[in-house]
């Protein structure tokens, strides 16, 4: 009989643990990692049948987690989310300075007190000669006499000059007006030589600056004030050393600091 049962003892055994080494273990599985959530969005909703009486609503997409701070992935995900996108206005311009530019001023000269005047009244020998023009701004003339001259161009002045004389006077005259000598230009401040000086065409400050010696051992070198008198009143500009200069102006060079 014991020999009748250990075979079949044997083949139950066997049995039994082949079935034992078939069976799977569970397997832990891991929730998704931020990096994957970041990527494609949060898990989708396991999907097991439920009961119409525990049916309910659609659930909302937004799912609240724990989430660890600090570490690369929260360097990562501040890094994503200060990044511009594409529908954000663009960061307000840094003013930027200005630089001083030259001042631009009309390019028609206009006469004032201090400059000499060559009248050449044609076939007339007596009216033609030098005038210059006094404080009052008027210039002297035979037969004519006073002639506002302050504000006019040379061409006004002319046509003033012809109308006059005119008058009573010549049938039809012929008048020309040149400048034979600008007013002169006046440098204060730190300069070697201050004082008045003759104007020459197309003078600059920094030509106006050596005809007075040069600079102090204390001017301020790259800026001056500039003094502009004409018809509409006294002007004052801070300009750099390239500015046109322009007859009768005052040049202030001021004292730096170190």
């Amino acid at each position: 009989m014991r020999a009748f049962f250990l075979p079949v003892i044997a083949v139950v055994a066997a049995t039994f643990l082949s079935g034992c080494m078939q069976t799977l273990s569970p397997v832990a599985a891991g929730g998704q990692s931020e990096l994957d959530a970041m990527a494609y969005g949060p898990p989708p909703m396991s999907r097991a049948p439920m009961s119409s009486s525990q049916m309910s609503p659609p659930m909302s997409r937004s799912v609240a987690a724990t989430e660890p701070s600090g570490g690369a992935i929260e360097a990562l995900r501040n890094a994503f989310a200060a990044a511009p996108h594409a529908g954000d206005a663009a960061p307000a311009s840094v003013p930027v300075p200005v630089a001083y530019a030259p001042v631009r001023r009309d390019t028609a000269y206009h006469l004032d007190a201090g400059d000499k005047l060559r009248v050449v009244v044609y076939g007339q020998d007596g009216l033609t000669n030098t005038y210059a023009i006094d404080a009052s701004g008027s210039i002297t003339m035979p037969l004519i006499g006073s002639v506002h001259a302050r504000g006019r161009t040379t061409a006004g002045l002319a046509a003033d000059i012809t109308a006059k004389l005119r008058n009573g006077y010549i049938r039809e005259p012929s008048v020309a007006v040149e400048i034979e000598a600008y007013r002169p230009f006046f440098i204060l401040g730190e300069v070697q030589a201050p004082g008045q000086y003759p104007y020459v065409p197309n003078m600059t400050v920094e030509s106006a600056i050596a005809i007075a010696g040069g600079f102090s051992a204390r001017a301020k070198r790259d800026i001056v004030t500039l003094t502009h008198t004409d018809a509409s009143g006294v002007a004052r500009y801070e300009v750099p050393l390239g500015t046109s200069l322009r007859p009768g102006d005052t040049i202030q060079v001021g004292e730096r600091w170190f």
